[in-house]
């Protein structure tokens, strides 16, 4: 019954999250805070942050509390339906409360950010295509579960069936720091609906996580080091996308990365809009440097080299996490959105 017992001993530090929101309160009222745009911006989403992990806690233990007043009276009375009712709601606050445990992990200055998450098709054609159509229902399944909003920002599609390539945002608060392990290969195995014979075929698909980068992560980045291409938008949009060449792609010369946008009819939208995932692609790209040094693997290879997940749904059904461990055997769940207890071991693997 202790369940809120996990926010304690470390994972979650009450006195001091108070006392750094009363620090804060106190310089947001300063007259001077505002004299720096920036500063203010970031002490107010601080402030509002802190806040909210506050009240977030009070109201679980608030939850927490009158679920134990109920379950006592009709154990009291005998209640058998009432009983299990309530004991479905206390599982409900358990899950939440492993859900703020794991939370506490998202130390990085991003963690707490909205993400753009791409997803590119390996080799194969039609097959790798559809495979990352999958993929990219997966997610937006679960990003819907969660209450984010989802804003496509890019799509090309297959020639046959399927997606060559997609880029969306993920609007919502710590979306970066549940998806950021996601980054990397994904392997599906099945027999191929799109073979006659009915031969099993090995797909790969590779999946990107970046965080969305605001005023208060500086990232540098010279116009000279840029090569702005501009070319007619492929998807659907209407006759005025598809006759003006308002899509943007962005070249970042020193480091060789590409971002593009086409969402929008205005021109200088999807540039301001390629820019900003360009800042995301740099900022993580820097990450990535200070974690792996040591990594020799080549990041454009997408093949059996960087796989983190395999999909199995022939011969036998099997989602396993290649770096945890953990595995499910219900294939179809999982690609229907319910991929939390794999983020959750991912992080978990991250934390230790």
């Amino acid at each position: 019954m202790k369940i809120l017992s996990i926010y304690y001993g470390g994972f979650f530090d009450l006195d001091s999250l108070k006392n750094q929101a009363e620090k804060l309160v106190k310089l947001s009222e300063s007259p001077d805070l505002w004299q720096d745009q920036c500063r203010a911006r970031e002490v107010m989403q601080k402030k509002s942050q802190l806040e909210g992990e506050i009240n977030r806690f009070f109201k679980a233990e608030s939850n927490f509390s009158d679920l134990k007043s109920m379950l006592e009276l009709a154990e009291a009375e005998n209640d058998e339906t009432l009983i299990s009712e309530i004991e479905l709601e206390i599982k409900k606050l358990a899950n939440d409360a492993k859900i703020y445990q794991l939370e506490c992990f998202f130390s990085g200055e991003a963690d707490l950010n909205s993400c753009y998450l791409e997803i590119h098709a390996g080799a194969g054609g039609t097959e790798a295509q559809d495979w990352a159509q999958m993929l990219l229902r997966m997610y937006s399944r679960w990003a819907e579960s969660r209450g984010y909003v989802l804003e496509l920002i890019e799509e090309s599609a297959g020639e046959e069936a399927g997606i060559k390539s997609t880029t969306m945002k993920i609007n919502g608060v710590k979306a970066y720091g549940w998806l950021k392990g996601e980054s990397g290969v994904h392997r599906l195995v099945r027999i191929s609906p799109f073979d006659s014979n009915s031969r099993r075929h090995t797909s790969f698909a590779s999946v990107g996580v970046y965080p969305v980068v605001n005023e208060t992560i500086n990232i540098e980045v010279n116009d000279s080091d840029l090569r702005i291409d501009t070319y007619r938008a492929s998807g659907a949009g209407g006759q005025h996308v598809n006759k003006t060449e308002s899509a943007i792609r962005i070249t970042h010369i020193p480091t060789g990365v590409v971002v593009q946008c086409q969402t929008d009819r205005s021109q200088h939208r999807n540039r301001a809009v390629a820019f900003e995932i360009l800042r995301s692609r740099l900022y993580e790209l820097e990450l990535q440097k200070k974690k792996a040094k040591n990594d020799s693997i080549d990041k454009n290879e997408i093949g059996w080299g960087r796989q983190i997940r395999s999909y199995v749904m022939q011969p036998y059904q099997m989602v396993k996490d290649l770096r945890s461990g953990f595995e499910s055997g219900n294939v179809n769940a999982v690609l229907d959105g319910e991929i939390d207890e794999f983020l959750r071991s991912s992080i978990s693997l991250n934390a230790n």
